[in-house]
């Protein structure tokens, strides 16, 4: 592929700031078998690239380089395309209709298991979790299992309480809680963070999968929003041989970092695929590992060093681990120099995270060349955002949250500590390296929509969340491009429209610099360019 892409607004990110890039824009961008080979002069590109080149006008359209997922989980997304979409529900009689509704469509029998995915209690009229006694209005012969839209928190009816083996006398399990029946130890079908694990493991031999559909469905949603590097940030035994067989099929479109979980025998994994350790094979690549610390903050489970707000007076929330295990995984993390990625939403989570990760620097002399990310980092204070700023840990921050739950996390945490989630500014100022994430398939992996919370900083219901976190529109942007390249040492080759770098590329239908703030979500993906070849567009005969 010989193409000069010309006349539009070129955004390369190489700049330090918006005036900057206004001064410094390209007339053109010169992109030969998959390289961007220069940026400059029309009329000096088209000489170097001969008359063989491919002249594309943009036609006064934005052309930027394309986004990169820093925290998100494809394996995942893939799998829930073909589960019930319960994002949508209001109330229990919203999640039956559905659920009802999706079972008889696809025909289940007492051999199936009916799957759903998205239910937030804290927008149902009830206020709370569906239960059994919810979802055996749907069936109690059929197994349900449905999914909070955190993927913190999960409920089933009665027969999957029975398949799991879940009644009055299963003990209560570290980093998690089941659910019980008022006045009672009847477990009411609902369970929080790791007891999740018991429903899933009652359900996995009955669900089927459409591999060659989830391969497409996995990939397709990212492609449209204009991102062409996705994680996989939670990857066990069996994900990583599924994403191993489609990389191999030649079914991968987009570049997939992986993350093996540790408490899944991570250690193991990495030493079988060691081949894809920190270099792609093809589209794979091994990242590091992940850690889970906490759970959901909308949900009440992060783990906090002051209490919630509400009718449980001090209740913080709690870990997912020990700080011993925590400390052991951390250190072998570094002893190995693997990247470590660490889920802490609640600002007691980030502490366990950086004392261990500070105690194994000190004991190893080294690791702070790792790039150790602290993921979602919801309620990280600033006297640990300093301590990030000098171990080089990267702040990887879920700023939709700021629209999504910003006013439940104000009710939650109070006015001071509800106004400072996603701390992006203070995280800045302080030297942090921070990029950000959607947690896909938590939400759409919707880059713009987290540049506009990031720069508007309104919740749903049109309040304003901590404004002096707020941030630049080039600031935002660089946070879901370069400061994302960084996270997985590929800054040298993605993430800015540079000489020598690979041509992945997003054509956008305004510029997120020209627009007002406020329109930003509202700017259209037309073209999604990965290695210099389309694999999305809207558009046509340009």
């Amino acid at each position: 592929m010989n193409l000069i892409f010309f006349n539009g607004k070129i955004i390369t990110m190489e700049d330090k700031d918006a005036k900057e890039a206004f001064a410094n824009a390209p007339e053109a961008v010169w992109i030969k078998d998959g390289i961007i080979a220069g940026a400059g002069k029309l009329d000096e590109l088209e000489k170097l690239a001969g008359e063989s080149a491919i002249k594309r006008d943009l036609r006064g359209k934005c052309l930027m380089p394309s986004f990169i997922d820093a925290h998100g989980h494809v394996v995942m997304n893939g799998q829930m395309a073909s589960w019930a979409d319960l994002s949508e529900c209001r109330s229990f009689k919203d999640i039956v209709d559905v659920l009802s509704q999706y079972m008889e469509e696809n025909k289940f029998t007492c051999e199936d298991v009916v799957m759903g995915f998205g239910y937030d209690h804290n927008f149902l009229e009830e206020g709370r979790h569906p239960d059994k006694r919810v979802l055996d209005q749907v069936s109690k012969e059929i197994p349900i299992f449905i999914l909070h839209i955190s993927a913190h928190f999960a409920c089933g009816n009665s027969r999957i309480l029975q398949l799991a083996g879940i009644n009055e006398s299963t003990p209560a399990l570290q980093g998690g809680m089941i659910g019980r029946i008022e006045n009672s130890d009847e477990p009411d079908g609902y369970v929080e963070e790791s007891a999740v694990g018991l429903l899933q493991q009652a359900i996995i031999p009955r669900i089927k999968f459409d591999f060659d559909a989830m391969m497409r469905n996995m990939q397709k949603i990212y492609a449209e929003n204009g991102i062409t590097t996705v994680q996989d940030g939670a990857t066990t035994e069996n994900d990583i041989k599924m994403l191993a067989e489609m990389n191999r099929q030649g079914g991968l479109k987009l570049d997939i970092v992986s993350y093996l979980l540790m408490s899944a025998g991570a250690a193991a994994i990495m030493k079988k695929y060691a081949a894809h350790c920190g270099s792609y094979v093809n589209r794979l690549k091994i990242g590091g590992y992940k850690l889970v610390l906490d759970g959901s903050p909308q949900g009440r489970s992060a783990w906090m060093t002051e209490p919630y707000l509400g009718e449980d007076p001090g209740y913080c929330g709690y870990p997912w681990m020990e700080d011993g295990m925590v400390a052991d995984y951390v250190k072998q993390a570094v002893a190995e120099n693997k990247q470590i990625l660490a889920h802490c939403n609640g600002d007691a989570a980030s502490e366990q995270f950086l004392n261990a990760y500070e105690k194994a620097v000190n004991e190893k002399k080294s690791g702070k060349d790792l790039r150790p990310v602290m993921i979602h980092s919801q309620t990280v204070r600033n006297d640990q955002l300093e301590r990030m700023a000098g171990l080089n840990m990267i702040a990887s921050i879920f700023v939709g949250h700021v629209w999504y739950w910003g006013d439940i996390h104000v009710k939650n945490l109070g006015d001071k500590r509800g106004n400072h989630i996603s701390p992006v500014k203070d995280a800045m100022d302080r030297g942090v390296c921070v990029n950000f994430h959607q947690d896909t398939p938590v939400t759409k992996p919707d880059m713009l929509h987290s540049v506009w919370c990031a720069v508007n900083r309104v919740s749903r219901s049109g309040n304003t969340i901590g404004r002096d976190q707020a941030v630049s529109v080039y600031d935002a942007l660089k946070a879901v491009t370069i400061n994302s390249a960084y996270q997985y040492f590929e800054e040298d080759s993605k993430g800015s429209i540079m000489i020598g770098k690979r041509a992945d590329l997003v054509i956008l239908d305004q510029s997120p610099l020209e627009v007002e703030p406020m329109h930003i979500r509202n700017i259209r993906v037309l073209e999604t360019i990965k290695d210099g070849e389309t694999i999305f567009s809207r558009i046509q005969n340009m």
